[in-house]
């Protein structure tokens, strides 16, 4: 199993604390039922780390009029609503929930150009609320269209995730295979479509970063 970059340090640091514990558990505690619950507990540790930053490796298949999910996780908002942060117009809003069971690489939707990349603080409300898309930390990317048109993505963060790193730069252009960035720990991804998109999708579907089709693009 292959191990994301994002999470080397956090992996490193989870190890040295594991064997940390341990060796202080050896060498003070006499209990060995304690031992071995410490040993246990910090084994279960590791384990949650390793799965969180798991780097699958996907073929993705690209293709211009597709909107491909940008992340793993369950579909959990789809009305009309109003982007208010780029596009300031009524978009088809998509939102996908990502809870720590997730692999958490986020993938760019459409191929396009970067026109926009911003970082914006906030609270840390759980994720699945509706407050959480307007008023928690967040980092929007805005793409644009060979035919010009122009969709939005908001990485948002939960309760837990406190770090959204995003690759992406104003002027790349790039395509669905691309990384768009990564969310440590339970997080959502908006999207913000034309409204004529058609949906392939439905509240409560279960999609997988890079390989689930979203909508196709009139």
């Amino acid at each position: 199993m292959k191990f994301h970059p994002a999470g080397f340090k956090i992996i490193r640091n989870s190890l040295i604390i594991a064997i940390v514990i341990n060796l202080a558990c050896w060498f003070l505690v006499a209990c060995q039922i304690i031992n071995g619950l410490v040993a246990l507990a910090t084994v279960v540790m590791m384990v949650l780390v390793l799965q969180f930053f798991r780097y699958p490796q996907r073929k993705v298949a690209l293709n211009e009029k597709h909107v491909i999910s940008p992340a793993d996780g369950k579909i959990c908002v789809i009305e009309e609503a109003e982007e208010k942060e780029f596009l300031h117009k009524k978009c088809l809003k998509v939102s996908i929930f990502m809870s720590p069971l997730n692999v958490h690489i986020n993938w760019v939707p459409v191929p396009g150009k970067v026109i926009y990349c911003e970082h914006k603080p906030g609270e840390f409300y759980a994720a699945f609320k509706d407050k959480s898309a307007e008023e928690n930390e967040r980092f929007t990317t805005a793409f644009e269209l060979k035919d010009g048109r122009q969709i939005v993505a908001k990485q948002v963060a939960g309760a837990v995730a406190r770090r959204i790193l995003n690759f992406l730069k104003v002027g790349n252009e790039v395509t669905q295979d691309i990384e768009m960035g990564f969310i440590r720990f339970g997080s959502r991804v908006d999207l913000y479509l034309p409204l004529d998109t058609k949906l392939n999708i439905k509240l409560g579907d279960k999609v997988t970063g890079s390989q689930t089709i979203i909508g196709e693009l009139s």
